[in-house]
């Protein structure tokens, strides 16, 4: 088995053979059809997340050992299946893998929100990923069906996708009746504008300093994309909004960001913060009761959401911008999304065995 490894934080990935693993009891060998490439993976690459205050959460503190194989975002072919699984999962077909791996025991885990679990086991971030030609699940319900899409198209839903339809549950109906702000047009928010559209609720105003970014998101539907860091940004805003921005949901994460949206939101709405950029910034408490708006954060989703996601699929989704990529071409492929050269999506396909 070949996969690119993170064998030091911050350092190019080194290519590693290794015998492929022999699936036991429920366990499941999937071959790679796509694994994306999502900032989760720069912030595994970089060794951990900014807390801000010259604090950071280390991954090695998590329980990450190095050589790491990162990837979370995976499509695969069922090669081989563990004895306790063989009636579970069918050999050939392919699946969407939902990455997000509890303990399995926990009370968390049994309310099937086992993306909160204290003690998770996630995919490429905790044990080998998809930047490989195989990888092994540990169970069949982790395994989801998925609609008539290419693996290319496929793999974003199981990190992208799904965090941008978690964060717009998390808005509720009241928040979709008129149009949100969307933070960032990067590859959640490119997802965010289709999924919206999918759901047949009001649209999005983008906020993006990346003109090639806001580009992209009135080519996916968004009703403005503005830069956040223009003089008119608040004007524009204001007659774009029909009569205030009630909801927001940040991709991004960094202290601008938060300001952008404090200085926006209006009195009852709610703020979604989903991006991880990091920092921080001093919060007036009595701000919160005065204003009546609700802070969330949103940490991808459920098992759950991702079925529902699917279930949205199959309706019918526009598909999002995906720059396809070899899977040698994985650290190439990380620094471009680092430097903001990614439009959308990147997927890494593995070549096919000879």
């Amino acid at each position: 088995m070949k996969s690119f490894a993170l064998s030091q934080y911050r350092a190019p990935l080194e290519c590693i053979e290794t015998s492929t693993p022999v699936p036991e009891g429920n366990e499941v060998l999937l071959r790679v059809r796509a694994c994306g490439v999502c900032h989760t993976d720069l912030h595994i690459w970089e060794g951990g997340y900014d807390l801000g205050g010259g604090k950071m959460m280390k991954m090695s503190d998590r329980g990450q050992k190095l050589p790491h194989t990162m990837g979370h975002e995976v499509v695969g072919e069922v090669v081989a299946i563990g004895h306790e699984a063989l009636h579970l999962v069918e050999a050939g077909r392919t699946y969407l893998v939902y990455p997000w791996f509890g303990c399995g025991e926990c009370q968390v885990c049994k309310s099937s929100d086992e993306h909160l679990c204290p003690t998770p086991r996630y995919l490429g971030v905790l044990r080998p990923g998809g930047y490989a030609d195989h990888v092994l699940v540990p169970h069949p319900r982790y395994l989801v069906d998925i609609p008539a899409l290419s693996p290319e198209q496929a793999a974003p839903y199981a990190c992208s996708g799904l965090t941008a339809y978690s964060a717009l549950k998390k808005l509720g109906p009241r928040g979709l009746r008129k149009p949100i702000l969307i933070v960032g047009a990067g590859g959640l928010g490119l997802m965010c504008l289709s999924l919206l559209k999918a759901m047949g609720r009001s649209g999005a105003i983008i906020a993006d300093i990346d003109p090639d970014k806001r580009r992209a998101a009135l080519s996916a539907g968004a009703i403005a994309a503005l830069d956040p860091t223009t003089d008119a940004f608040a004007k524009l805003l204001a007659e774009r909004s029909e009569g205030g921005i009630h909801a927001i949901i940040d991709f991004v994460g960094s202290p601008a960001s938060w300001d952008l949206s404090m200085a926006t939101l209006a009195k009852g709405g709610t703020y979604v913060i989903v991006g991880l950029y990091g920092g921080e910034r001093a919060l007036s408490l009595a701000t919160m009761p005065l204003r009546a708006i609700t802070v969330s954060g949103s940490f991808v989703g459920s098992r759950r959401d991702l079925i529902e996601l699917m279930g949205l699929v199959r309706t019918g989704v526009d598909p999002m911008p995906i720059v396809t990529r070899p899977l040698e071409s994985a650290h190439e492929t990380l620094s471009d999304l680092k430097e903001g050269r990614i439009v959308g999506r990147a997927v890494l396909v593995p070549g096919r065995p000879s």
